[in-house]
Formats: C-alpha cells, sequence, structure tokens
C-alpha cells in the first residue's frame, strides 16, 4: 500500500519545475552574459578605458580576457553545453567585477545588503552559481550528450 501524504504529492509536482527554470534562468543569463561579453569585445577601447579607470593591470587584455569569457562562456550557458565547466570562470569574472567595480557593494554586503544584490554583477554571479550547483538541467545539450553516452554504453 502506497500511503503518500499531500506534502509528499506536492514535492513530488514542485520538483516538475526544475527543468523548466534552470532551463530558463540559464537561458536568459546566458545570453545576456554573451551579450554583455560581446558589447566588451566590440567596444574593446571604451572597455579598456575603464578598466584603466579602475587601475587593473594590462586594462587591454583583461577587457579582452573578460569579453571573450563572458561572450564564449555566456553562448556555452545558453545551450547548456559544458555548462558547469564554464560556470567556473564565469563566477570568477563575476567576482573579479565585483571586487574591482563595485567595491562598496562587496564592502557593504552585511551592513547593506540591498547595496550588495542591486549591484550589476549580482544576478550573473547567482546564476553561475546555480549552474555550477546544480547543473544546467535536463533540457541541455549536455544533458543530451550524457544520455547518448549512456545509450552507447548500454549497446556495447
Amino acid at each position: 500500500m502506497n500511503l503518500r501524504t499531500p506534502l509528499d504529492t506536492f514535492d513530488r509536482l514542485a520538483a516538475h519545475l526544475q527543468t523548466p527554470l534552470l532551463f530558463v534562468l540559464r537561458a536568459y543569463w546566458g545570453w545576456s552574459f554573451a551579450q554583455t561579453g560581446w558589447g566588451k569585445l566590440t567596444h574593446l577601447d571604451r572597455t579598456t578605458e575603464f578598466f584603466a579607470s579602475l587601475d587593473l593591470p594590462a586594462p587591454k587584455l583583461n577587457a579582452i580576457a573578460a569579453g571573450s569569457t563572458e561572450c564564449l562562456g555566456g553562448v556555452l550557458l545558453f545551450l547548456g553545453l559544458f555548462a558547469r565547466p564554464v560556470s567556473v570562470p564565469l563566477t570568477f569574472t563575476m567576482l573579479v567585477a565585483y571586487v574591482t567595480a563595485d567595491r562598496e557593494a562587496v564592502q557593504a554586503i552585511f551592513s547593506d545588503p540591498d547595496k550588495f544584490t542591486s549591484a550589476a554583477p549580482f544576478l550573473f554571479l547567482l546564476v553561475a552559481l546555480l549552474v555550477l550547483a546544480f547543473g544546467p538541467g535536463q533540457w541541455s545539450l549536455d544533458h543530451w550528450r550524457a544520455s547518448v553516452a549512456d545509450k552507447k554504453k548500454g549497446a556495447a
């Protein structure tokens, strides 16, 4: 006899939100990462000037590195391809953005959390960390690659 409580049923139904939620977060913020990175790369002089104003070493090299990471990483995140590995450099890039461009927000993380969560890098960082922790979900190329690999193992 299967005795399910209403809470068990609710949990089972709520679990069905995981795949679409991860897809929406990954696709929206992957696309946003790609656009932001593309903007840095296509306006390299302006990005370099901004990075120089932050006293970053080798501002042009850092502008290219950040823009490339965001652009390529964003496309991969959008597709859900190598999503967990690419979330690591995206996370690092957002941490650097916080420390360099939004230092006041980092310093106010406990005294004024709204300042931290309203800073530009916050949602980018949050989504990169969510994908790192939970993966890209079933609606991703990573999931498709894994299922193809599993079928090949089963056929062998």
